[in-house]
């Protein structure tokens, strides 16, 4: 890497996965955060329709919630995510980043600053919640948090987070429910937006092996079996 790049940010562009997968993946580049030494964006989607779930919340009441399958929980905290038709990314940053040492709201607040502001350049108004009001408690789409996307008054993005030693995980979520932009252009407009107000450098991350072995691990090992989807 050049030393001379005065921010650069690691892109992960990893196709589409399993539940399984994809929640394996990000703990994976969680854990793997304090190596990379630099903030990752992914990017990625689904081979099945699926939903996920908070790490706090009782796998008894979220599956009367959705008839998606399969559920998987995730690292991060939150509530009931439909993966049907969503966008979702989710972000890494490692311990010496200024991102890691921001309030759980601060961080929140900024990377919907952020998407809100794609959304501005792709034409498409949309605000910030003000506050919270939830109708069905545990859904996460269904009303919205304080800081939330709302496009005409319907929540369309929202993330949740886990701080770890190794680092800063916050995955989200997109609802395209708005226009006729596609994910293409809603991702190189947030890369974009980064590079024009972060002063970000994008630098393309090929995953090494000991990545690929731990998600593979953390696949078959936690995300794909009962006793963690379960656990509460």
């Amino acid at each position: 890497m050049d030393s001379n790049i005065k921010n650069p940010w690691y892109l992960l562009q990893s196709g589409t996965g399993s539940a399984t997968f994809n929640m394996a993946l990000d703990e994976a580049l969680l854990a793997s955060s304090p190596a990379l030494g630099k903030p990752l964006l992914r990017f990625y989607g689904w081979t099945e329709r699926a939903a996920s779930f908070g790490y706090f919340q009782k796998y008894a009441e979220v599956e009367q919630m959705t008839f998606l399958r399969p559920l998987v929980r995730r690292l991060t905290g939150g509530g009931l995510v439909p993966h049907d038709a969503d966008w979702t990314y989710s972000l890494v940053f490692p311990p010496p980043d200024p991102w890691y040492a921001l309030k759980a709201v601060e961080s929140y607040l900024r990377v919907h600053e952020w998407i809100q502001a794609v959304f501005t350049k792709l034409g498409i108004a949309t605000e910030l919640a003000a506050d919270c009001r939830k109708a069905l408690p545990g859904q996460c789409f269904v009303g919205h948090e304080k800081f939330d996307v709302l496009w005409q008054g319907q929540k369309i993005a929202g993330a949740a987070q886990r701080r770890t030693r190794h680092g800063l995980l916050i995955q989200g979520s997109v609802q395209p429910t708005f226009g006729k932009i596609t994910r293409a252009d809603w991702q190189e407009s947030l890369c974009n937006v980064a590079q024009a107000s972060f002063g970000v450098h994008w630098i393309e991350l090929e995953p090494d092996a000991s990545l690929s072995q731990l998600t593979v691990e953390l696949a078959r090992q936690k995300y794909s079996q009962p006793v963690y989807n379960k656990k509460r």
